[in-house]
């Protein structure tokens, strides 16, 4: 096991952090349609209504930053990828570029599937 990556499984993925997983986080529609929710194990923790408008708070949670950080980018870049019409492969290229830009290389080599 690598101390650091994510583990997709369909649109629920986790963060591995120091050899700990953490997750699963996903999302889904709103129920008008308007909105995604950010989901952390089930529990709503935040919602993306619109560019200009995302809210977000994990601090319920007591997760360590590092997670926090890469959690939110990963689904910021599935969430661009997802409204954009990107097919699995670009969503997942677009989490790597969004991690990489923000120094978070050694999660973004390790980026798999759920076996």
């Amino acid at each position: 096991m690598s101390p650091h990556g994510i583990t997709f499984d369909g649109s629920r993925f986790w963060v591995t952090h120091r050899r700990r997983d953490y997750g699963p986080f996903d999302y889904e529609w709103s129920r008008d349609y308007h909105g995604v929710e950010l989901l952390y194990r089930g529990q709503k923790f935040g919602e993306f209504c619109s560019r200009e408008e995302i809210f977000c708070d994990l601090k319920p949670f007591s997760l360590p930053q590092r997670v926090v950080e890469v959690a939110c980018i990963t689904l910021g870049a599935i969430l661009f990828g997802v409204l954009n019409g990107f097919d699995e492969a670009h969503k997942r290229w677009a989490v790597y570029d969004h991690l990489t830009r923000h120094g978070l290389d050694r999660f973004a080599r390790q980026i798999r599937r759920a076996e």
